[in-house]
C-alpha cells in the first residue's frame, strides 16, 4: 500500500512540476502587436510568429493585405490604433508606420503602459523623440528604437574586437553608403521626392547609429550636399565628417543616386531583396590595426605598427542570425525587465541629433557644435 501511495504521490509530483514549467513557460511569453505592415512591419510579423517566446495577438493596418495577414496568422485585426487599445491586454508594440506617425502613436502606446519597440528614426524631428523619450521615462516604460544593426553578429563581433584593443585606439573611420534607388520607388511614394525626404534623413541614421555605437558621441558636424539630379526637392548626395568626444574623426557618405556596391545593404546580407556583394563599406582606422566591416578583417604589423613591415589580416567569426530576431528577443527581455534597452529612447534622439546636425550644416555651409546636447538635449543646434 505504501508503493502505491508513493508512486501517486510522485506521480502527482511529476505532474504538478510539469505544468508548472509550462505555465511558467506561458507566463514568459509575451503578447505583441504589430503597428504597420509595410516591408519592415511585416517582417517584424514574420519574425515574431517564428519566436516560441513570442505572440502575435494583433495588427493594426487599414489595407485590405493586413486584414488578410492577420486571418492568415491567427492575430486580430484593427484598422485603427485607437481600436486596438479599447480591445487588448498588451505586453508591448512595434510601431512600423510611416516616420512622421510616431510621436503620435508612440506617445498612445507608451500612455497605455506598452513597452514600444520603434522603428528608426525614432521620430522625424529631435524635439518629438525628446517629448515622447521624456513621457516614457515619465510613465516607466520602456522604449527599444529599432537600430537593428546594432543586433547584428558582424557589429557584435567588431564592437568587442574594438573593446578587447584589437585595433588599438579608433582614429579614424570611413564609411560608404551608396546605392541606386530607382524611379518607381519615388513614383510609388511621391512624399520620398519632398525636401526633408532625401538620403540624409531616410538613410543616413543607420549609418550613424553604428558610427555613435563604435566611437561614442558626435560633438561637431561639418556636411556638403547636393541637390538631387533627378529633379527632386531633396539632396541625393551628402559628405560628412563627424567628430567624437573620443577624439575620433569619421567620414560619411551618403548617395540614393550613385550605383555601387558599397552600402550596407549590399554587403551585409541582413535582407536577402539585395543582392549580396563580397565588399565592405566601414573602414575603421586604429592605432594598432585596421578594421573592415562587414567582411570582419582585421588587419595588422607582424610585430609592432610599422609600415615597413609586413602587414597580415585575419577574419573574426560571428553569428548569422537574423539581426531582427535578436532584436525581439531582446525586447521580450527588455519587457520582462531582465535587460535594459541596448538602444534606449534617448539612444535614437542622440543619433537623431547628429542627423539633423548633418542636414543643417549641408544648408548652412557651417560647423554645428553638439556639445550643448548633454545640457539642452531638445535644443542641439548651435551654429560656430
Amino acid at each position: 500500500m505504501s508503493y502505491i501511495i508513493a508512486y501517486v504521490i510522485l506521480r502527482d509530483m511529476v505532474k504538478t512540476e510539469s505544468e508548472c514549467e509550462r505555465a511558467e513557460g506561458m507566463k514568459e511569453q509575451v503578447r505583441l502587436a504589430v503597428i504597420g505592415l509595410g516591408l519592415i512591419g511585416l517582417r517584424h510579423a514574420e519574425a515574431i510568429r517564428k519566436s516560441p517566446d513570442l505572440l502575435l495577438e494583433a495588427i493594426v493596418e487599414p489595407s485590405d493585405a493586413g486584414r488578410a495577414f492577420a486571418a492568415e496568422s491567427g492575430a486580430r485585426h484593427y484598422a485603427e490604433l485607437s481600436q486596438l487599445f479599447e480591445n487588448e491586454t498588451l505586453d508591448g508594440i512595434v510601431l512600423a508606420t510611416p516616420t512622421p506617425l510616431h510621436l503620435e502613436q508612440g506617445l498612445a502606446a507608451v500612455r497605455a503602459g506598452c513597452a514600444l519597440l520603434i522603428e528608426k528614426p525614432i521620430t522625424v524631428e529631435a524635439q518629438d523623440a525628446y517629448t515622447l523619450t521624456r513621457e516614457a521615462d515619465r510613465l516607466n516604460v520602456p522604449i527599444l528604437v529599432g537600430h537593428h544593426r546594432r543586433h547584428n553578429g558582424m557589429v557584435k563581433a567588431a564592437k568587442q574586437a574594438i573593446v578587447d584593443g584589437a585595433i588599438g585606439d579608433i582614429r579614424a573611420i570611413q564609411a560608404t553608403c551608396w546605392f541606386y534607388k530607382p524611379d518607381y520607388y519615388f513614383d510609388t511614394a511621391p512624399w520620398r521626392k519632398k525636401k526633408g525626404a532625401g538620403p540624409i534623413s531616410v538613410n543616413l541614421v543607420h549609418d550613424i547609429d553604428l558610427l555613435r555605437h563604435f566611437c561614442g558621441d558626435v560633438t561637431t558636424v561639418q556636411a556638403l550636399s547636393l541637390p538631387s539630379r533627378r529633379g527632386f526637392e531633396n539632396e541625393d548626395l551628402a559628405t560628412a565628417v563627424l567628430q567624437f568626444t573620443s577624439g575620433a574623426i569619421a567620414t560619411i557618405s551618403v548617395s540614393d543616386s550613385i550605383v555601387a556596391p558599397w552600402s550596407w545593404e549590399l554587403t551585409a546580407r541582413e535582407n536577402m531583396a539585395y543582392p549580396a556583394t563580397s565588399e565592405s563599406c566601414y573602414l575603421i582606422g586604429g592605432s594598432e590595426g585596421g578594421l573592415s566591416l562587414p567582411d570582419l578583417r582585421v588587419w595588422r604589423h607582424e610585430n609592432e605598427p610599422d609600415w615597413w613591415t609586413p602587414i597580415t589580416s585575419c577574419n573574426l567569426t560571428c553569428s548569422m542570425r537574423d539581426p531582427l530576431e535578436v532584436q525581439l528577443a531582446h525586447f521580450r527581455q527588455v519587457i520582462l525587465g531582465e535587460e535594459q534597452p541596448l538602444v534606449s529612447g534617448w539612444e535614437g534622439l542622440k543619433s537623431l541629433e547628429v542627423v539633423e546636425a548633418v542636414a543643417s550644416s549641408a544648408e548652412t555651409g557651417q560647423i554645428v557644435d553638439l556639445s550643448v546636447a548633454d545640457s539642452a538635449p531638445h535644443d542641439i543646434r548651435r551654429h560656430l
